[in-house]
C-alpha cells in the first residue's frame, strides 16, 4: 500500500494543445513538432480538454488524500482553459492551493483582473522566462513581447506585495526557463532581474531533447556544454549572494546544480526521482501518470489506469505503481531523467 505522508499535489493536463506560443523546446506547439498532426491523425482530434464536469470529483479525491496543491495544465497555457474559473472555486471550496505555471502573456483578461483572481488562492507563480534580453527571449518564447511581460510581471508582483500587507498571505513568484545553450549566457543576468523585481526564486529544467533541430541546445550534449554549465553555476551562485531583493533577502535557485564532467545523459545512481508517493499527473483523456516525463515516454512507465474508472487511491496502491516505486531506477527513462536529484 502506498505511503500517503509525502503526497501533496496533483498536476491535472487541462488543455495541453491550447497556447498562443511556439516555444522552440516545447513538445507540442515548437515549429519543429509533429505532435499535433499526429494526434489528429490517430484520435481524430486536434485538441484534447478536460471535461470541466471532472473537476469536482478530482478535487473532493485529492482532498481526501491530503493534497495540497493542484498544477493545471503545464503543456499549453492553462489560462486559456474554458474552466479555469471553476477550478478557482475548487480551490477555495476545497481549501486547496493552486500552483500555477504561465507562459506569462496572462491572455483572455487584464494582467489586473488575474492578479485579483490569483494572488490569495495560489502558492506559487511560475512564469516561463527564458532570458534576460528580447533579443534571446523572442527568438526562444516564438510569440511573446518581452516588454509586454515585463510589464504584466511588475504589476503582477506588486498587487501580490500590498496583497501580503493587507491579508498577511504571501505567494511565491518564480521565473522558470529551460537550460539552453542559446539562453544560459543570460542566467546571471536573469537572477538580477529577478532580484530587482523582488521574485522569489529562479528555477529551470535541462533540455529534453524532442527534435533533432535542438540537439545541440543540450547543456548535456557534449563535456564542453557541461563544462560550460559548470562555468555559469558558479556565476549564478556568485551573483545570488551579491544581488539581493529589496527586502534584502537572497533569490531562490532551484536546480542550479553542477553536471559531472564524466557523465553525458545518464543520471548518478544515487539521484532520487522527486515525484514518486508525493505527486500524480492526470491527463485531459483521464490517463494516470507517475511523473512529468514526455508524453510519449511516459507510456514505457506503465499502464497506471484512468480516473474515469480508477479512483487516486486505487491507482497509488496498483502493483503497476508500487513496482515502479520500488524499481524505478532500473527503467531506462528513469536512467536518463532531468528530474532526479542528488
Amino acid at each position: 500500500m502506498s505511503s500517503l505522508n509525502n503526497f501533496f499535489r496533483i498536476t491535472i493536463d487541462t488543455n495541453p494543445e491550447d497556447c498562443n506560443l511556439h516555444c522552440i523546446m516545447c513538445e507540442e506547439h515548437s515549429e519543429y513538432s509533429n505532435f499535433i498532426a499526429n494526434l489528429k491523425k490517430e484520435t481524430g482530434t486536434s485538441k484534447r480538454r478536460m471535461p470541466v464536469e471532472w473537476l469536482e470529483s478530482i478535487f473532493q479525491q485529492a482532498k481526501e488524500l491530503g493534497v495540497i496543491e493542484i498544477i493545471p495544465s503545464t503543456m499549453g497555457e492553462p489560462l486559456l482553459y474554458s474552466g479555469f474559473e471553476e477550478i478557482i472555486s475548487l480551490c477555495q471550496k476545497y481549501s486547496i492551493k493552486l500552483n500555477l505555471t504561465t507562459n506569462g502573456t496572462f491572455p483572455k483578461k487584464s494582467i489586473e483582473e488575474w492578479s485579483k483572481l490569483l494572488i490569495p488562492i495560489c502558492s506559487d507563480i511560475k512564469i516561463s522566462w527564458n532570458g534576460a534580453t528580447a533579443n534571446i527571449s523572442e527568438k526562444i518564447m516564438k510569440g511573446i513581447s518581452f516588454e509586454k511581460n515585463l510589464s504584466k510581471l511588475n504589476k503582477l508582483i506588486k498587487y501580490r506585495d500590498e496583497y501580503f500587507r493587507t491579508n498577511s498571505y504571501y505567494c511565491r513568484i518564480t521565473l522558470q526557463l529551460t537550460f539552453l545553450k542559446n539562453n544560459i549566457h543570460e542566467l546571471s543576468d536573469i537572477i538580477k532581474l529577478a532580484a530587482s523585481l523582488g521574485v522569489d526564486r529562479v528555477k529551470g529544467h535541462h533540455l529534453w531533447v524532442h527534435f533533432d533541430e535542438i540537439k545541440n541546445l543540450s547543456m548535456k550534449a557534449n563535456i564542453e556544454n557541461r563544462n560550460q554549465w559548470n562555468e555559469y553555476v558558479k556565476e549564478a551562485n556568485e551573483t545570488v549572494n551579491t544581488y539581493l531583493k529589496p527586502n534584502q533577502e537572497k533569490v531562490i535557485l532551484e536546480n542550479i546544480i553542477p553536471l559531472r564532467e564524466d557523465v553525458g545523459h545518464e543520471i548518478p545512481a544515487h539521484y532520487n526521482c522527486p515525484f514518486l508517493e508525493r505527486e500524480l499527473w492526470i491527463s485531459a483523456t483521464g490517463n494516470i501518470s507517475p511523473c512529468c516525463a514526455p508524453d510519449s515516454l511516459r507510456k514505457t512507465l506503465g499502464d497506471f489506469g484512468n480516473i474515469q474508472n480508477l479512483t487516486l487511491q486505487e491507482i497509488l496502491n496498483s502493483s503497476t505503481y508500487q513496482n515502479l516505486v520500488e524499481n524505478y531506477k532500473s527503467y531506462p527513462l528513469c536512467q536518463i531523467c532531468n528530474m532526479r536529484k542528488p
